[in-house]
């Protein structure tokens, strides 16, 4: 019952699995603790009926007090314990599977993440894992355990009265295969819902990400028209699959209770006939009062476990997608970066083909050529953010598909147009480069990337918070602080990104004295969109259509006459350009 099938089918973590199983158990004792009360009810009115019947004294008091004593406290203790093993411990489940899920992202290779929308990636992390966490609290358990207790019950009435029992249990299966017969609807209406809630979360995180754009192109209106219909949408596909489901779960519970119809008919009947007493109909008519009050619960968690289906199998998504692995032991014979017939699609479409060229330690190697030709996809390969799909890629003769992604990393830092940054101090951004790094460590490295000038003018320094990805700073500012980081990580490799392109004059004198200092004696791979960036390249590996044009000095390409020539000449000729009256 809680094997493998069932931790997937409802995206549990072992201990969840382990948590379900105390739930249900407990559920199965409160549900028989409820019968024992309702025997206890039973013996007392046998008694009072004697009595009335027979003249035979009532029992003891003092008993049934005793007795009445014992079930409030059996009661409250196994109650306490249903909530624990139902409510309090599935809080740890939220955090271990949302640690779970963050911990697969972390090793998914990069191109899983152009596939997904940002979007969506956060509705599964909270949306999807919410709706599982109510799943885990208030269905799991408590269904499996009535299923269990009812089961048991069912037995026990079988064996007291099989008439009785079969008038009164006969609605519960057909109730539940009518609502089963709707699962297929069901599906469908999560599937819409899960679309459309998705579809308001891209266009409310669209919003908050372009909303200079929105407002300098004047198209509030028409931007806030179209998300109020996206909400107005999935408001309508809501509503139309919980009128469904509804339905369903009404439906099926009007067949359930009309057992108690049949229960009062039979025995009815058995008594005028003689076969059973007043007193057996009696117990049977209390017994189907608690015999259906799970199993009302129990039709709309069963509706609910139909519609969590679609956000376990996303969340199941994410778990079954394959990481990127490798070994932790990676000891390369220098660091040379050696492209081998490397070939790599995206999405079915070819964006290299057959490139082979080497970046050797100790120079710089750049990377230029038309916009989309491959020049940022070989920067991603070479750290192997993405696996090859022909070829190999080796760093000092070992080859990076066989190193841990992780492990291969500590050899690399990287410096992007495009800085990424915390909402947290100076301090602790530098620090991102080399954990465990000391204070005189940060300042050295981000004196050496000219931040000190400005970090100095902050209102706490180096401890001052520098707001959601830098905000409170300028782009040159930023930019020090991301080439800081690489200095304090002080990795052989360094990979560059057009790391100046965005800046004023002044501001990419001050990172180019920062980047000099960080390029000594590493191999470096530089992505380059403007010619002059490259002019002290050692190597200059031209890219056009995915594939290797030419390659060697900028003197040599330039003796050439050949892409690299004319690009350069186009620049030039682009430099030249003014604004006319």
């Amino acid at each position: 019952m809680f094997g493998k099938n069932f931790q997937r089918k409802y995206a549990l973590t072992d201990q969840g699995v382990r948590n379900t199983k105390k739930g249900a158990f407990w559920t199965v004792v409160v549900n028989l603790v409820v019968m024992g009360g309702v025997s206890i009810l039973y013996l007392m009115m046998s008694g009072f009926m004697g009595t009335l019947t027979d003249g035979n004294p009532l029992p003891g008091a003092l008993l049934f007090i005793g007795l009445v004593a014992v079930f409030v406290i059996l009661s409250f203790v196994t109650h306490m314990q249903q909530y624990k093993a139902t409510y309090g411990l599935v809080y740890n489940e939220i955090k271990a599977t949302r640690l779970s899920l963050a911990e697969q992202l972390r090793k998914l290779p990069l191109g899983y993440f152009g596939k997904r929308d940002l979007a969506d990636l956060t509705e599964t992390l909270m949306g999807d894992v919410n709706r599982m966490e109510h799943v885990w609290s208030h269905v799991l358990g408590y269904l499996y355990g009535a299923y269990i207790s009812t089961a048991i019950i069912a037995v026990c009435l079988l064996v007291y009265d099989w008439r009785l029992a079969l008038a009164c249990l006969w609605g519960v299966p057909v109730a539940f295969g009518l609502l089963f017969g709707s699962r297929r609807l069901a599906d469908q209406a999560s599937r819409q819902t899960k679309k459309a809630a998705v579809r308001v979360s891209d266009g409310i995180q669209e919003a908050l990400e372009n909303v200079r754009e929105i407002r300098a192109t004047n198209q509030e209106e028409r931007y806030l028209a179209g998300l109020y219909e996206k909400i107005d949408e999935h408001e309508k596909v809501m509503i139309k699959g919980e009128l469904s489901t509804g339905l369903f779960v009404n439906a099926a519970s009007v067949v359930m209770r009309m057992g108690v119809a049949t229960t009062i008919l039979v025995g009815a009947n058995l008594i005028l006939s003689g076969h059973i007493d007043f007193m057996l109909l009696f117990l049977f008519l209390l017994v189907i009062t608690r015999v259906y009050a799970p199993f009302d619960q129990s039709l709309a968690l069963i509706a609910e476990m139909f519609i969590s289906q679609v956000s376990a199998n996303r969340m199941n998504e994410i778990y079954d997608t394959p990481i990127a692995e490798g070994t932790q032991n990676f000891k390369p014979d220098g660091h040379d970066i050696v492209f081998d017939h490397v070939a790599f699609a995206y999405d079915k479409k070819d964006v290299l083909r057959d490139v082979s060229f080497t970046a050797k330690e100790g120079e710089i190697t750049a990377l230029v050529g038309p916009s989309g030709s491959g020049k940022s996809t070989c920067a991603r390969l070479a750290a192997r953010l993405w696996d090859v799909t022909r070829g190999s890629i080796k760093v000092g003769g070992v080859d990076i598909s066989t190193v841990d992604p992780e492990v291969l990393l500590s050899d690399y830092s990287m410096v992007f147009q495009d800085v990424v940054l915390f909402d947290d101090t100076v301090m602790a951004n530098i620090r991102l480069g080399r954990h465990g790094a000391t204070d005189e460590e940060v300042l050295a490295a981000a004196k050496a990337a000219n931040c000190d000038e400005f970090v100095r003018r902050l209102p706490e320094g180096y401890n001052t918070p520098i707001g959601e990805n830098g905000a409170r700073l300028s782009g040159g500012e930023r930019q020090r602080i991301s080439i800081a980081r690489a200095l304090l990580k002080d990795a052989p490799i360094v990979l560059l990104d057009e790391a100046t392109a965005s800046l004023d004059v002044e501001n990419e004198t001050k990172v180019q004295g920062a980047l000099s200092r960080l390029l000594a004696g590493k191999t470096v791979l530089v992505i380059a969109h403007r010619m002059r960036t490259v002019e002290a390249a050692d190597k200059i590996v031209v890219l056009s259509d995915g594939r290797v044009a030419e390659e060697g000095s900028p003197a040599e390409l330039m003796a050439k006459d050949g892409l690299f020539c004319r690009m350069v000449k186009l620049q030039q000729q682009s430099a030249g350009w003014r604004l006319e009256n």
